[in-house]
């Protein structure tokens, strides 16, 4: 696909691309062009996933297991992308995860489990990829944030703390890196029902879209297409940016 927002040409790695949001970004991402790595945790299913994008695009859609919590693990994923397509243009650490309570009934290892996929994973991510991108002077970092990130939401501690650890994140390394070419920007999701969004209580729900201008969820598609706009060319000017797409929930 060629014009506005064409990725012909470009090769992405995007992490928990195996369901919800993380495939509609591998599946907008493939359909303009690019050719896309996805890693998750379950091979299996990936795999079908990879097959049935790549069947629909016309164009090579690779899955690769990953543990983004281990530097190890999100490195050879870089390294296989590398090896496959000879560079990477686009990351998009999506891989997140949710372990809900009431500080009080939280313990340690819920908290580490969200922090350790989360945040660390996102930065052991970046740490792959900087390297590469910085000696082809080019690359587009998206990092999937959340409005719980920007305003916190209660019973999520462990969940907003890394999510705004993620912002936070994005900013410093954006710094680091944006005079070899490379942008780092976050998109803050507000409530895209997800399976991450699914077993939330009804009430909190209710209460939630209250808070929505717009007065609908979000759509995983309307933040892929969000991914897709600071990926392109047309965002080259663009970094250190937190956009969301939360329907106005978070207008100041």
């Amino acid at each position: 696909m060629t014009g506005f927002m064409s990725l012909e040409g470009r090769y992405a790695v995007v992490t928990g691309g195996r369901r919800g949001i993380g495939l509609a970004i591998v599946e907008l991402l493939a359909r303009l062009g690019a050719e896309v790595m996805l890693g998750d945790r379950t091979i299996e299913e990936s795999s079908k996933v990879a097959e049935m994008v790549a069947e629909d695009c016309r164009c090579r859609v690779q899955a690769r297991q990953v543990d983004v919590s281990n530097f190890q693990s999100a490195n050879a994923l870089i390294e296989a992308a590398l090896a496959e397509f000879g560079r990477v243009d686009i990351l998009v650490n999506n891989a997140g995860v949710t372990r809900d309570a009431l500080i009080l009934r939280m313990n340690e290892e819920d908290w580490d489990y969200v922090i350790d996929i989360n945040l660390k994973g996102t930065w052991n991510c970046c740490k792959a990829v900087v390297r590469p991108m910085m000696k082809q002077r080019y690359g587009r970092i998206i990092n999937i944030s959340s409005v719980s990130g920007l305003a916190g939401q209660a019973g999520q501690t462990n969940y907003s703390a890394s999510k705004a650890g993620i912002i936070g994140l994005t900013k410093a390394l954006a710094r680091e890196v944006a005079s070899r070419g490379i942008t780092v920007n976050a998109i803050a999701p507000g409530f895209v029902p997800t399976a991450l969004t699914n077993n939330l209580p009804q009430e909190l729900k209710d209460a939630m879209m209250k808070l929505i201008p717009m007065g609908r969820w979000g759509e995983p598609a309307e933040i892929a297409n969000a991914v897709a706009f600071l990926a392109s060319s047309e965002a080259a000017y663009i970094t250190g940016q937190v956009l969301s797409v939360d329907g106005g929930m978070m207008m100041m």
